[in-house]
């Protein structure tokens, strides 16, 4: 039997789950792309979710009929990192899929809300700083590579990443 998936803005309250989504899922699905002494020092900082980001109405996940989160993601009206983009940027933020739930559209479903409501908003390109892991999953969201990159996390921690964008 199928559940309901259910597509919702989080709140500040979703905290705990989103966290918990992050430190179970990057482990297991950039482990084949990063090598541990990557993911030693960058998981911590990037799985933990964004309280901000949170409470932006713009910042969505994926659960099913039994309060199990399964996916998230958002966009923001910003460059990547919190820079300060063009007025038709929007940047991807955060998307992430457990293990137990990818390749059943999940956050294809979330990407698609954002771009309709990046859309509404007056945006007209994209940017995703994608880990190496979801490059596939972004192409064929219909992105293009743009280049290799590293974002700083912290002084002397960079992440690898590939930036990405696309027209809406």
């Amino acid at each position: 039997m199928t559940s309901q998936i259910t597509i919702r803005p989080t709140t500040s309250r979703d905290l705990p789950q989103v966290d918990a989504l992050l430190r179970e899922s990057y482990p297991k699905l950039l482990k084949a792309d990063y090598p541990p002494s990557v993911l030693v020092t960058a998981l911590p900082l990037i799985a933990r979710a964004n309280p901000a980001l949170l409470r932006s109405g713009s910042y969505y996940m994926a659960e099913d009929g039994d309060d199990r989160v399964l996916a998230a993601g958002g966009w923001s009206h910003s460059g990547p990192q919190g820079g300060v983009g063009p007025r038709d940027l929007g940047h991807v933020r955060h998307v992430v899929t457990h293990p137990s739930a990818t390749r059943r559209g999940l956050a294809g479903a979330i990407l698609e809300r954002c771009f309709s409501e990046a859309r509404a908003a007056g945006i007209t390109w994209m940017m995703a700083q994608s880990t190496r892991t979801a490059v596939p999953f972004y192409r064929a969201m219909g992105f293009e590579e743009r280049a290799e990159i590293e974002v700083m996390l912290r002084p002397g921690i960079g992440f690898p990443a590939v930036e990405m964008a696309r027209g809406l």
